[in-house]
């Protein structure tokens, strides 16, 4: 599957940038092969065009904010959020133009990033009660590039079975090779999987969970929404909640940008944040490290031979029909350059 060749990609929300870094001025980001100029417009509410001036296609991204307008670094022209232009120094009497003349897209605050869709969306972005809720919260965890494709990080969230080679030297228990079988529930755009899992606990995770057992249960609630959006609830026996939330935001077939921030149900006395960033960095680094050596170009197919599979594989294997699921309903096919589209072969 190529991402940027998937029309129906674009109708999702994707976290794109923490909403902090755009205070500076207008900021550029790729979604999905398309160039972005974001800005702000104060009181929370943000802008996302197409980062192309539609005079001489300078970028957007390197001017700046004028009464709410993003300015052209070239020769002035000012748009507002919907593409309008506003202003064109160079012919005063001209006045707003009366159609979008730059592309708009749907562009939204929530946990602290600015999130966009491209198309209209077909579902809203997730709510998850913990933002509100006094008794947890939110560490800002990390936000970087990665050279993977961004189905590749959601299969390797749901995958039981990496974790005992992946993670052996942070919580995986090599000695331990075959984990449970999740349980699965399918909804039309997401899946919930849960599992019970044990694993090793380091000096630096017995702080975090105050927990000074050598071994502990991870009680895992795992939510995937379509198509690159994870929620990982994770319950300790001490009751702890270490809830991840990942997105794997995808900028091109083989690139995503990762956003990661989390909620926990403690003080930052009785754990500083910092620690609990150190731990699970030490953890997307591992995965970090196998994932930018695989194939961007994920085969759906789960016939076509490119790939095996073993029993473990059964939440990203769902992953997979679901996704082909989502393009059969919408009319496309596949896109890959591993073998023809579904609608072609036959």
């Amino acid at each position: 599957m190529l991402v940027t060749r998937q029309p129906i990609l674009r109708r999702f929300w994707y976290p794109v940038m923490p909403a902090a870094s755009v205070e500076k001025g207008p900021q550029p980001f790729t979604l999905l092969g398309q160039p972005l100029v974001i800005w702000s417009l104060g009181d929370g509410q943000y802008a996302a065009l197409e980062d192309r001036c539609a005079h001489r296609s300078a970028a957007l991204s390197k001017g700046w904010v004028d009464r709410d307008a993003v300015v052209c670094p070239y020769h002035g022209w000012a748009y507002d959020r919907s593409g309008i232009c506003l202003r064109i120094p160079q012919r005063p009497e001209a006045g707003p133009s009366k159609q979008p003349v730059v592309a708009s897209f749907a562009c939204a605050e929530r946990y602290g990033y600015v999130w966009v869709a491209l198309g209209e969306p077909l579902a809203p972005i997730p709510d998850w009660p913990e933002e509100r809720d006094p008794g947890y919260r939110r560490i800002d965890q990390f936000y970087e590039p990665w050279a993977c494709a961004s189905f590749r990080l959601m299969e390797n969230s749901f995958d039981n079975a990496h974790i005992h080679f992946v993670h052996r030297n942070t919580f995986g228990d090599i000695n331990d090779p075959d984990p449970p079988l999740p349980a699965i529930e399918r909804g039309e755009l997401s899946f919930v999987a849960r599992s019970d899992v044990p694993v090793l606990n380091n000096d630096l995770q017995k702080q975090n969970l105050r927990d000074d057992s050598a071994v502990t249960i991870r009680h895992m609630t795992a939510t995937w929404y379509l198509p690159f959006l994870r929620r990982l609830h994770i319950r300790y026996p001490n009751g702890l909640d270490h809830i991840i939330v990942t997105a794997a935001t995808p900028v091109a077939d083989g690139a995503c940008q990762v956003v990661q921030f989390c909620f926990r149900n403690d003080s930052e006395a009785e754990a500083p944040a910092a620690n609990i960033i150190e731990f699970d960095r030490r953890v997307t680094a591992e995965d970090q490290a196998v994932l930018e050596t695989t194939d961007p170009d994920v085969p759906l197919e789960m016939g076509s031979g490119i790939e095996r599979h073993m029993p473990s594989d059964q939440p990203g294997l769902l992953m997979r029909r679901m996704l082909l699921d989502l393009f059969a309903r919408h009319g496309e096919a596949e896109q890959t350059r591993h073998y023809a589209p579904r609608q072609a072969a036959e």
